[in-house]
């Protein structure tokens, strides 16, 4: 497990750059943390990191958003936060971006844990009492 801190925001691009570097090999990245842990921020900065120009949000209500570097490699940005029943992902065709090869990065997937890879990387996102955020990057395989 690797343990990254980010004690203030203008540290965010060097934690991406690590992450990144972290999370070579497999596409699929779950994010977790509690709501307004920096989810979505990590997922921007990564994005810029990444090349990717567009404006990166999260996808709260589209369920899923789509991005291309400069380089032409496709990234998708999931938020399932919205999702009741994690069967509903089924008609998204969650499978196909999941096994598609491009980068899939994920919030709230504790709400589909039934259709996540065998593979994933996990980034576990607490804030302490200061604000400080800690990242723990775990390879997760076979669902543990």
């Amino acid at each position: 497990m690797k343990k990254i801190v980010c004690g203030d925001i203008s540290e965010l691009p060097a934690v991406a750059r690590e992450v990144i570097s972290c999370c070579e090999g497999l596409p699929v990245w779950v994010f977790q943390g509690d709501m307004g842990a920096g989810k979505t921020t990590l997922i921007k900065s990564i994005a810029k990191e990444l090349g990717v120009g567009d404006v990166v949000s999260s996808p709260s209500f589209a369920i899923v958003n789509e991005y291309q570097n400069d380089k032409g490699q496709t990234f998708y940005h999931f938020d399932f936060y919205r999702i009741e029943e994690q069967e509903e992902v089924l008609e998204i065709g969650i499978d196909e971006y999941f096994y598609s090869g491009n980068h899939c990065w994920v919030e709230w997937a504790e709400k589909i844990l039934d259709y996540l890879p065998e593979e994933f990387y996990l980034i576990k996102i607490s804030v302490d009492e200061n604000e400080v955020r800690e990242m723990r990057i775990k390879k997760m395989k076979d669902g543990g």
